[in-house]
Parts: structure tokens; C-alpha cells; sequence
């Protein structure tokens, strides 16, 4: 198919306009390539509501994924027709989503968080903790400029978070001298890869064209950059980018274990403890939410359902 590079290209070419980040590129891109592929090869421009349909009905019965795959399918989809081809999409609303199940989030006890919190050293620890201590996603922390780091403030500035929106959050009191030992060997590092040629690192929004510097500044570097220097794979530069959070991932399934916990625990489950053990502590709601960055208090409602004192945080009477 003749048009299949310039289309994908295209879509590229409009995902970075919009300033989408590069995982939302790859996907996009392979369910567009999927989607072709799957209708033979036949051009997006002659399909519509039905093979988008046709698509997604696939995905759910052939291939049984969930219901935030689908959904993330269709987005791309949709992000080809109205923003690529240019396409009005009267049949949208025609287009079933699937819906999510409503599921309560996995919460750690304050004992259980602290022997598996024990399980950790290094890097991967401070990592890890700081996910407990911040209420971070893993992304926001593998992703932490050394800028956004205010010791004096005892704060934490997230950048460009879910929904690209920036919130403040707290920095716990005891890991600042663990941070700011673990900064002096990444400033070291940074310095001796300037000494050789690199130490750039890249910049969102094409903010290294309008300021040529920063991409050395030692402010704009990763809190925790990559073992290794690697290929940028949009602007081809060599340079050390932030690690692989599959490394924290695979630490933290090892830590589970290690530590006897029967829950089904993620990183994200310490996001989970970070809100639900600072409302059982007596903090109030609107500022948890505050902390977490949620858009409306409803979604930071759902933790007062996972309590230690039973739903919705009430006591039985059994109980008095």
C-alpha cells in the first residue's frame, strides 16, 4: 500500500503538533497499522463507523482485551479520521465504547507498606518511596526534573502530569538527606558526561529551540537518569534519558513476594496507601485531592470506600 507511509507519517506528524508524549505516538500508531491491516489494506478514507466497529468487536472477541485497550484503539482511530484525514465523523456517537469496570483500588496496610518498603535499597528504593511518600505515579518519578525538586519548600512539582496538568505535592521529611546524596552522584555523572560531549537531555515543547542551554543545565536534568546514554528516537541525538520503569516494575513484583503480601500489588497500589493512609490519619479530603491532582473530588471519594474501618469509612455498630 503506496499510502501507508505518508499516512503514518502524517499521523506522527500530528501527534507531536499536540505535544502527545511518545508512548502515546507508539500506540496510536500501531492500532492505525492494525486497524489497515485488519480490513486488508484498504485506506482509512473509505471506511468508517462499520469497520471501525467491525475493529473493535475483533479486539474484544479474538483477541479478549480489556476495556481501557479498546478504548485507547478507538482513540487513535479517532484521532486519525478528525485530525489526520480531516474527516467529519457524523457516526461517532454510532461508535459502542467499552465500558470500564468500576473496580476498588488495592490498598496496603500501614504494616504491610512498611515490610514491603524494607525490601528496597538504592535508586529503585528511593523511587519506590518516594510513590508512598508523594502519592506519585511511577511515570511522574521516573520523569522528575532535578529543578522540580524544592528542599526548602519540602515540595514537589509535577510537571505535565495525567491530563498534561501540573499540581504541587508534598516531599517527605525523611528521604532529603537520602535525595540529596543520591543528587550529588547524578550531578558527578552529569558532569563527566559534559566532559565528554553529551549531557544534554531532552526538553517538552520545543523548549531547547528557544532556549539553545538548557538542554545542559544541570536544573533541567533527570532526578534519576538512564545507566546508559541511548538514541533519541525522534531527533536521533545520543544522550541519557530516565530509566525504564520496567525496572522499577519487575523490583517491586520480586518485593511482593518477598514480603509475603497475598494482595495483588503494583507500583500504582502505593499511590492507592499514600491517599487512603492520609485520610485515615485525619487529613481531609479536599486537600488529598489537591495532592493527587484530581479534577473533581468524586475520584478522590473512592478511597474513603477502603478505609480500615469498614465502607465508607464508618464503624459497625456491632462494633460499639
Amino acid at each position: 500500500m503506496d499510502g501507508k507511509p505518508k499516512l503514518l507519517d502524517r499521523l506522527r506528524e500530528q501527534i507531536r503538533l499536540r505535544h502527545y508524549s511518545i508512548r502515546t505516538e507508539t500506540a496510536y500508531v500501531y492500532w492505525v497499522r492494525a486497524f489497515i491491516r485488519f480490513h486488508r489494506m484498504r485506506h482509512p478514507e473509505e471506511m468508517g463507523a462499520v469497520e471501525v466497529e467491525q475493529f473493535l468487536s475483533h479486539l474484544a472477541v479474538s483477541r479478549n482485551v480489556s476495556a481501557s485497550t479498546q478504548n485507547q484503539a478507538l482513540a487513535g482511530l479517532l484521532f486519525l479520521y478528525k485530525h489526520v484525514l480531516a474527516t467529519p465523523l457524523p457516526w461517532l456517537d454510532e461508535v459502542v465504547r467499552a465500558r470500564k469496570p468500576e473496580r476498588l483500588p488495592v490498598v496496603l496496610s500501614v504494616e504491610e507498606t512498611r515490610r514491603l518498603l524494607v525490601c528496597f535499597d538504592g535508586e529503585v528504593g528511593l523511587v519506590v518511596n518516594l510513590l508512598y511518600g508523594s502519592g506519585l505515579r511511577l511515570m511522574e518519578a521516573v520523569r522528575l526534573r532535578v529543578k522540580d525538586v524544592d528542599f526548602a519548600r519540602r515540595e514537589i512539582m509535577v510537571r505535565d502530569g495525567k491530563g498534561m496538568k501540573d499540581r504541587v505535592t508534598l516531599l517527605p521529611d525523611a528521604l532529603v538527606p537520602r535525595l540529596q546524596l543520591h543528587l550529588e552522584l547524578v550531578r558527578a555523572s552529569h558532569r563527566a558526561d559534559l566532559a565528554q560531549g553529551y549531557g544534554d537531555v531532552y526538553l517538552p515543547f520545543a523548549l531547547a529551540r528557544k532556549y539553545p542551554n538548557a538542554p545542559r543545565d544541570w536544573g533541567w536534568q533527570y532526578v534519576f537518569p538512564a545507566a546508559r546514554l541511548s538514541i533519541d528516537p525522534r531527533s536521533g541525538a545520543r544522550r541519557r534519558h530516565h530509566p525504564d520503569e520496567k525496572r522499577v516494575q519487575r523490583a517491586f513484583k520480586r518485593a511482593v513476594a518477598e514480603a509475603a503480601i497475598d494482595k495483588p500489588a503494583t507500583p500504582h497500589t502505593l499511590r492507592h496507601c499514600f491517599a487512603t493512609h492520609l485520610l485515615e490519619s485525619g487529613q481531609d479530603i479536599r486537600t488529598v485531592q489537591e495532592l493527587l491532582g484530581h479534577a473533581d473530588v468524586k475520584t478522590t471519594m473512592i478511597y474513603t470506600h477502603v478505609l480500615n474501618r469498614g465502607g465508607y469509612g464508618v464503624r459497625s455498630p456491632l462494633d460499639r
